[in-house]
Protein backbone atom coordinates (compact mmCIF):
# COMPACT_ATOMS: atom_id res chain seq x y z
CA UNK A 1 0.00 0.00 0.00
CA UNK A 2 1.34 3.47 -0.94
CA UNK A 3 0.83 6.48 1.32
CA UNK A 4 0.98 9.78 -0.58
CA UNK A 5 0.94 13.19 1.03
CA UNK A 6 -2.56 13.65 -0.35
CA UNK A 7 -3.83 10.47 1.32
CA UNK A 8 -2.09 11.45 4.56
CA UNK A 9 -3.71 14.88 4.62
CA UNK A 10 -7.09 13.28 4.00
CA UNK A 11 -6.46 10.79 6.82
CA UNK A 12 -5.34 13.57 9.15
CA UNK A 13 -8.58 15.46 8.52
CA UNK A 14 -10.55 12.34 9.40
CA UNK A 15 -8.48 11.98 12.55
CA UNK A 16 -9.21 15.54 13.68
CA UNK A 17 -12.89 14.85 13.13
CA UNK A 18 -12.66 11.63 15.12
CA UNK A 19 -10.98 13.38 18.02
CA UNK A 20 -13.73 16.01 18.12
CA UNK A 21 -16.33 13.28 18.69
CA UNK A 22 -14.83 12.40 22.08
CA UNK A 23 -16.57 14.11 24.97
CA UNK A 24 -13.77 15.71 27.03
CA UNK A 25 -16.04 15.86 30.06
CA UNK A 26 -16.47 12.09 30.04
CA UNK A 27 -13.65 11.03 32.36
CA UNK A 28 -13.23 7.28 32.61
CA UNK A 29 -11.20 6.59 35.73
CA UNK A 30 -9.00 3.56 36.31
CA UNK A 31 -11.66 1.44 38.00
CA UNK A 32 -10.07 -1.65 39.49
CA UNK A 33 -11.35 -5.22 39.78
CA UNK A 34 -14.58 -4.44 37.94
CA UNK A 35 -16.74 -6.70 35.77
CA UNK A 36 -18.75 -4.57 33.33
CA UNK A 37 -21.47 -6.12 31.13
CA UNK A 38 -21.61 -4.72 27.60
CA UNK A 39 -24.35 -6.55 25.72
CA UNK A 40 -25.68 -10.03 25.06
CA UNK A 41 -23.67 -11.88 27.76
CA UNK A 42 -20.37 -10.25 26.77
CA UNK A 43 -18.47 -7.85 29.01
CA UNK A 44 -15.06 -6.65 30.18
CA UNK A 45 -12.94 -6.92 33.31
CA UNK A 46 -10.56 -4.12 34.28
CA UNK A 47 -7.77 -4.35 36.79
CA UNK A 48 -4.04 -4.11 36.12
CA UNK A 49 -2.99 -4.94 32.57
CA UNK A 50 -4.84 -5.29 29.29
CA UNK A 51 -8.62 -5.16 29.20
CA UNK A 52 -10.08 -8.64 29.65
CA UNK A 53 -13.12 -9.72 27.65
CA UNK A 54 -15.59 -12.39 28.78
CA UNK A 55 -18.63 -14.31 27.60
CA UNK A 56 -20.88 -15.98 30.16
CA UNK A 57 -24.06 -17.63 28.94
CA UNK A 58 -26.19 -20.62 29.92
CA UNK A 59 -23.90 -23.06 28.12
CA UNK A 60 -20.36 -21.97 28.87
CA UNK A 61 -17.69 -19.35 29.40
CA UNK A 62 -14.92 -17.76 27.34
CA UNK A 63 -12.26 -15.33 28.56
CA UNK A 64 -10.04 -13.06 26.47
CA UNK A 65 -6.58 -12.50 28.00
CA UNK A 66 -5.41 -13.23 31.54
CA UNK A 67 -3.55 -10.06 32.65
CA UNK A 68 -0.94 -10.89 35.33
CA UNK A 69 -0.42 -13.76 37.76
CA UNK A 70 -1.67 -11.60 40.65
CA UNK A 71 -4.83 -10.40 38.87
CA UNK A 72 -5.81 -13.66 37.14
CA UNK A 73 -7.34 -15.06 40.37
CA UNK A 74 -9.67 -12.05 40.41
CA UNK A 75 -10.84 -13.00 36.92
CA UNK A 76 -11.53 -16.59 37.98
CA UNK A 77 -13.27 -15.47 41.18
CA UNK A 78 -15.45 -13.02 39.27
CA UNK A 79 -16.45 -15.69 36.78
CA UNK A 80 -17.27 -18.11 39.62
CA UNK A 81 -19.49 -15.47 41.23
CA UNK A 82 -21.53 -15.39 38.03
CA UNK A 83 -21.66 -19.04 36.99
CA UNK A 84 -20.60 -22.51 38.08
CA UNK A 85 -20.00 -23.55 34.48
CA UNK A 86 -16.41 -24.31 33.49
CA UNK A 87 -14.34 -21.84 31.47
CA UNK A 88 -14.31 -23.48 28.05
CA UNK A 89 -11.58 -21.39 26.50
CA UNK A 90 -9.03 -18.71 27.32
CA UNK A 91 -7.95 -16.73 24.24
CA UNK A 92 -4.78 -14.63 24.12
CA UNK A 93 -4.82 -11.59 21.84
CA UNK A 94 -0.99 -11.64 21.67
CA UNK A 95 2.02 -12.58 23.80
CA UNK A 96 2.78 -9.61 26.04
CA UNK A 97 2.82 -10.36 29.78
CA UNK A 98 0.06 -7.89 30.70
CA UNK A 99 -2.22 -10.11 28.57
CA UNK A 100 -0.77 -13.58 29.18
CA UNK A 101 0.91 -13.35 32.60
CA UNK A 102 -2.04 -15.10 34.24
CA UNK A 103 -2.18 -18.04 31.81
CA UNK A 104 -0.44 -20.49 34.13
CA UNK A 105 -2.66 -19.42 37.05
CA UNK A 106 -5.84 -19.89 35.02
CA UNK A 107 -4.80 -23.11 33.27
CA UNK A 108 -6.39 -25.47 35.84
CA UNK A 109 -9.69 -23.61 35.38
CA UNK A 110 -9.86 -23.57 31.56
CA UNK A 111 -10.45 -26.19 28.91
CA UNK A 112 -7.96 -24.82 26.38
CA UNK A 113 -5.80 -21.76 25.74
CA UNK A 114 -5.86 -20.44 22.17
CA UNK A 115 -3.47 -18.00 20.47
CA UNK A 116 -1.98 -17.27 17.09
CA UNK A 117 1.01 -19.47 16.26
CA UNK A 118 3.39 -16.50 16.14
CA UNK A 119 2.18 -15.35 19.57
CA UNK A 120 2.98 -18.79 20.95
CA UNK A 121 6.44 -18.68 19.37
CA UNK A 122 6.97 -15.21 20.86
CA UNK A 123 5.95 -16.49 24.31
CA UNK A 124 8.33 -19.41 24.01
CA UNK A 125 11.20 -17.12 22.97
CA UNK A 126 10.50 -14.68 25.80
CA UNK A 127 10.50 -17.47 28.39
CA UNK A 128 13.81 -18.81 27.07
CA UNK A 129 15.41 -15.35 27.14
CA UNK A 130 14.26 -14.70 30.71
CA UNK A 131 15.59 -17.97 32.05
CA UNK A 132 18.53 -18.70 29.76
CA UNK A 133 17.05 -21.99 28.61
CA UNK A 134 13.72 -23.61 27.71
CA UNK A 135 12.05 -21.74 30.58
CA UNK A 136 8.69 -22.28 32.26
CA UNK A 137 6.17 -23.20 29.56
CA UNK A 138 3.23 -23.85 31.90
CA UNK A 139 1.38 -20.80 30.60
CA UNK A 140 1.93 -21.57 26.93
CA UNK A 141 -1.28 -21.79 24.85
CA UNK A 142 -2.04 -25.34 23.73
CA UNK A 143 -4.25 -24.53 20.73
CA UNK A 144 -2.53 -22.54 17.96
CA UNK A 145 -4.17 -21.10 14.86
CA UNK A 146 -2.75 -19.59 11.68
CA UNK A 147 -5.37 -17.40 10.00
CA UNK A 148 -8.70 -18.12 11.70
CA UNK A 149 -10.30 -20.17 14.46
CA UNK A 150 -13.82 -20.32 15.86
CA UNK A 151 -15.87 -21.85 18.64
CA UNK A 152 -19.57 -21.82 19.49
CA UNK A 153 -20.63 -21.51 23.11
CA UNK A 154 -24.37 -21.74 23.46
CA UNK A 155 -25.95 -19.27 21.07
CA UNK A 156 -22.77 -17.23 20.59
CA UNK A 157 -20.04 -17.86 18.03
CA UNK A 158 -16.56 -16.48 18.66
CA UNK A 159 -14.37 -15.99 15.60
CA UNK A 160 -10.64 -15.29 15.76
CA UNK A 161 -8.76 -13.69 12.88
CA UNK A 162 -5.12 -12.84 12.32
CA UNK A 163 -4.76 -10.07 9.73
CA UNK A 164 -0.99 -9.78 9.52
CA UNK A 165 1.84 -7.99 11.35
CA UNK A 166 0.79 -4.96 13.36
CA UNK A 167 1.36 -4.48 17.11
CA UNK A 168 3.23 -7.80 16.98
CA UNK A 169 3.44 -10.57 14.41
CA UNK A 170 0.80 -12.63 16.22
CA UNK A 171 -2.16 -10.37 17.00
CA UNK A 172 -5.69 -11.77 17.04
CA UNK A 173 -8.99 -9.91 16.69
CA UNK A 174 -11.82 -11.73 18.47
CA UNK A 175 -15.38 -11.28 17.16
CA UNK A 176 -18.43 -12.17 19.25
CA UNK A 177 -20.73 -12.63 16.30
CA UNK A 178 -24.22 -12.24 17.74
CA UNK A 179 -23.18 -9.63 20.30
CA UNK A 180 -21.42 -7.73 17.47
CA UNK A 181 -18.40 -7.01 19.66
CA UNK A 182 -14.74 -7.18 18.58
CA UNK A 183 -11.92 -7.48 21.11
CA UNK A 184 -8.82 -5.93 19.53
CA UNK A 185 -6.24 -6.48 22.25
CA UNK A 186 -3.38 -4.04 21.73
CA UNK A 187 -4.28 -3.40 18.11
CA UNK A 188 -5.79 -0.30 19.71
CA UNK A 189 -4.72 1.80 22.69
CA UNK A 190 -7.41 4.44 23.00
CA UNK A 191 -5.64 7.82 22.80
CA UNK A 192 -2.38 6.44 24.14
CA UNK A 193 1.00 6.16 22.43
CA UNK A 194 0.83 2.70 20.81
CA UNK A 195 3.62 0.26 21.52
CA UNK A 196 5.09 -1.62 18.55
CA UNK A 197 7.08 -4.80 19.09
CA UNK A 198 9.19 -5.07 15.93
CA UNK A 199 11.37 -7.95 17.24
CA UNK A 200 8.15 -9.92 17.74
CA UNK A 201 7.07 -9.25 14.14
CA UNK A 202 5.29 -5.90 14.47
CA UNK A 203 5.09 -3.42 11.57
CA UNK A 204 3.97 0.20 11.18
CA UNK A 205 2.81 -0.25 7.59
CA UNK A 206 1.26 -3.57 8.51
CA UNK A 207 -0.65 -1.96 11.37
CA UNK A 208 -2.21 0.57 8.99
CA UNK A 209 -3.33 -2.23 6.67
CA UNK A 210 -4.70 -4.32 9.54
CA UNK A 211 -6.78 -1.44 10.94
CA UNK A 212 -8.16 -0.61 7.50
CA UNK A 213 -9.08 -4.26 6.89
CA UNK A 214 -10.81 -4.53 10.26
CA UNK A 215 -12.80 -1.34 9.62
CA UNK A 216 -14.06 -2.83 6.36
CA UNK A 217 -14.67 -6.37 7.63
CA UNK A 218 -16.89 -5.89 10.66
CA UNK A 219 -20.35 -4.27 10.79
CA UNK A 220 -20.42 -0.48 10.92
CA UNK A 221 -22.15 -0.60 14.32
CA UNK A 222 -19.72 -3.09 15.89
CA UNK A 223 -18.54 -2.27 19.40
CA UNK A 224 -14.77 -2.59 19.89
CA UNK A 225 -12.93 -3.51 23.07
CA UNK A 226 -9.49 -1.90 23.33
CA UNK A 227 -6.46 -3.45 25.00
CA UNK A 228 -5.73 -0.19 26.81
CA UNK A 229 -7.21 3.27 27.22
CA UNK A 230 -5.83 6.49 28.62
CA UNK A 231 -7.51 8.55 31.35
CA UNK A 232 -10.53 10.36 30.01
CA UNK A 233 -11.21 7.79 27.29
CA UNK A 234 -13.17 4.54 27.51
CA UNK A 235 -11.97 0.95 27.01
CA UNK A 236 -14.58 0.48 24.28
CA UNK A 237 -15.50 2.42 21.17
CA UNK A 238 -16.38 2.44 17.50
CA UNK A 239 -14.87 2.38 14.04
CA UNK A 240 -14.10 6.09 14.47
CA UNK A 241 -11.49 5.23 17.09
CA UNK A 242 -9.83 2.75 14.74
CA UNK A 243 -9.66 5.40 12.02
CA UNK A 244 -8.04 7.82 14.44
CA UNK A 245 -5.31 5.35 15.37
CA UNK A 246 -4.80 4.56 11.68
CA UNK A 247 -4.34 8.27 11.09
CA UNK A 248 -1.70 8.38 13.79
CA UNK A 249 0.35 5.73 12.02
CA UNK A 250 -0.08 7.53 8.69
CA UNK A 251 1.29 10.66 10.37
CA UNK A 252 4.24 8.66 11.72
CA UNK A 253 4.96 7.28 8.24
CA UNK A 254 4.86 10.81 6.81
CA UNK A 255 7.35 12.04 9.44
CA UNK A 256 9.74 9.21 8.58
CA UNK A 257 9.27 9.69 4.83
CA UNK A 258 9.95 13.42 5.09
CA UNK A 259 13.15 12.77 7.02
CA UNK A 260 14.35 10.36 4.34
CA UNK A 261 13.49 12.78 1.52
CA UNK A 262 15.39 15.55 3.27
CA UNK A 263 18.42 13.34 3.84
CA UNK A 264 18.12 13.28 7.62
CA UNK A 265 19.43 10.33 9.60
CA UNK A 266 17.36 7.88 11.62
CA UNK A 267 18.64 9.53 14.81
CA UNK A 268 17.44 12.91 13.58
CA UNK A 269 14.06 11.47 12.54
CA UNK A 270 13.36 10.01 15.98
CA UNK A 271 14.31 13.17 17.89
CA UNK A 272 10.71 14.45 17.98
CA UNK A 273 8.81 14.52 21.29
CA UNK A 274 5.27 15.10 20.02
CA UNK A 275 3.21 14.77 16.85
CA UNK A 276 0.86 17.41 15.46
CA UNK A 277 -2.76 16.41 15.92
CA UNK A 278 -1.92 13.84 18.59
CA UNK A 279 -0.50 16.06 21.35
CA UNK A 280 -3.20 14.87 23.74
CA UNK A 281 -1.99 11.25 23.66
CA UNK A 282 -1.11 9.79 27.05
CA UNK A 283 0.96 6.89 28.28
CA UNK A 284 4.60 6.31 27.44
CA UNK A 285 5.86 9.13 25.21
CA UNK A 286 9.10 7.27 24.23
CA UNK A 287 6.90 5.00 22.13
CA UNK A 288 6.57 7.81 19.57
CA UNK A 289 10.25 7.88 18.52
CA UNK A 290 10.30 4.08 18.72
CA UNK A 291 7.50 3.82 16.14
CA UNK A 292 9.01 6.56 13.95
CA UNK A 293 12.25 4.60 13.94
CA UNK A 294 10.47 1.43 12.83
CA UNK A 295 8.69 3.37 10.06
CA UNK A 296 12.04 4.84 8.96
CA UNK A 297 13.58 1.34 8.80
CA UNK A 298 10.64 -0.06 6.84
CA UNK A 299 10.75 2.78 4.30
CA UNK A 300 14.49 2.44 3.86
CA UNK A 301 14.08 -1.31 3.31
CA UNK A 302 11.52 -0.60 0.58
CA UNK A 303 14.02 1.66 -1.21
CA UNK A 304 16.67 -1.03 -1.47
Amino acid sequence: MTYSRRSFLKASTLGIGAASLVRPEAVFGARRNVFTPLRRNVGIFTERGGTVGWLINNDGVAVIDSQFADTAPMIVTGIRERTRLPIDVLINTHQHPDHTGGNAVMRPSVGKIVAHERAIANLRNAAAQRQGGPGDMSGLPDTPFSTSWSVSIGDETIRLRHYGPAHTGGDAAIFFERANIVHLGDLLNNRGWPNLDAPAGGSVHGWVSVLETIMQEYPTDALYIFGHNEAGYPPTGTRTDLAFQRDYFLAVIEVAATAIREGRSREQAISLTTLAGFEHFGGQAPRLPLVVGVAYDELQARRR
